[in-house]
């Protein structure tokens, strides 16, 4: 076997993972708070990711450095996702609280739907040409292994995970967002604000949406209005994978769905890109229904 071959799918897998990590924090966290699957989400990574190429396109036309376009186009990709996903909950899951859970998740499959066909009237159907925003580093682009834009990537997302963590477990926002996970109606009989920390969940999930649109539109070198889709898909089966409701579950199920689909894909083939990824969730929902790190609980009769 090619030592050198398996280390470099073993990066694309770490890639691909990295990617879906940032996405399926968003399904988890939503989910584990208002118990809503939020297929929408997909579409705000998107979003991101065609509001990073404006700017950059804009940007270009300047003598503006790279860097600077990388991170002034990503920060802005950022505040714009923020704000799709902010007034997607006010609009589409708000007045659906106290409704039953079909109620808000047949709002949230039209809510992709309808931001889909926006951007599509907006824009082209095509392959739009995305810029190499990530500064190339020698040292890496000289490997055959491994390229620049892979160490940012996950370089990034390791970052987006300590800070996350430090977050949720050390400052007042993450204590009230876990109380709320727990028990919502307690969390408000003790005073928290429940409209607040939801609204807190969906900019956090926005923004982490938006810069994994970015990142990987960035290194593959193109997009168009359907890339969303996809990659909320298998960012909704890497949670599930995880235990969907658990931070440390969508993490590890992201980077399992990763390897599972660059091994597959390298030593398979790579038609059978997205079966890899599905039967594997099929297996692990058949002997551990409750994913890799979920609790399993007993309802009630």
């Amino acid at each position: 076997m090619n030592f050198d071959y398996f280390v470099a799918l073993f990066f694309s897998g770490l890639t691909r993972g990295s990617i879906y990590a940032l996405l399926a924090l968003g399904y988890t966290m939503v989910y584990g708070i208002i118990k809503l699957i939020n297929f929408a989400h997909g579409e705000i990574y998107m979003i991101g990711a065609f509001t990073a190429l404006i700017v950059a396109s804009v940007l270009a036309m300047t003598a503006t450095p790279v860097f600077a376009i990388f991170v002034i186009a990503t920060l802005i990709a950022a505040l714009f996702s923020v704000g799709y996903g902010f007034t997607m909950e006010k609009v589409a899951y708000k007045p659906l609280r106290k409704s039953p859970r079909l109620s808000a998740l047949i709002s949230a499959v039209g809510m992709s739907l309808f931001l889909q066909n926006y951007v599509l009237l907006a824009q082209t159907s095509n392959f739009l040409p995305f810029p190499r925003l990530i500064p190339k580093v020698a040292a890496f682009e000289r490997s055959s292994i491994i390229n620049t834009s892979q160490v940012v990537i996950f370089s990034t997302t390791a970052v987006v995970m300590i800070l996350l963590w430090i977050l949720i477990k050390y400052t007042r926002m993450g204590k009230s967002m876990r109380a709320t996970s727990q028990d919502r109606t307690m969390a408000q009989l003790v005073g928290i604000n429940i409209n607040r920390v939801i609204s807190y969940t969906f900019v956090i999930g926005s923004a982490t949406a938006a810069l994994g649109g970015v990142l990987i539109s960035s290194h593959i070198g193109q997009i168009n209005y359907y890339i969303g889709f996809i990659a909320g898909i298998k960012a909704f089966v890497a949670a599930v994978l995880g235990g969907i409701g658990s931070i440390p579950g969508a993490v590890l199920g992201s980077f399992v769905l990763g390897w599972t689909e660059s091994f597959g894909t390298g030593y398979i083939s790579s038609d059978y890109e997205d079966v890899f990824a599905f039967v594997f969730l099929l297996i692990i929902l058949i002997f551990r229904p409750e994913g890799l790190l979920g609790k399993s609980t007993k309802q009630k009769v």
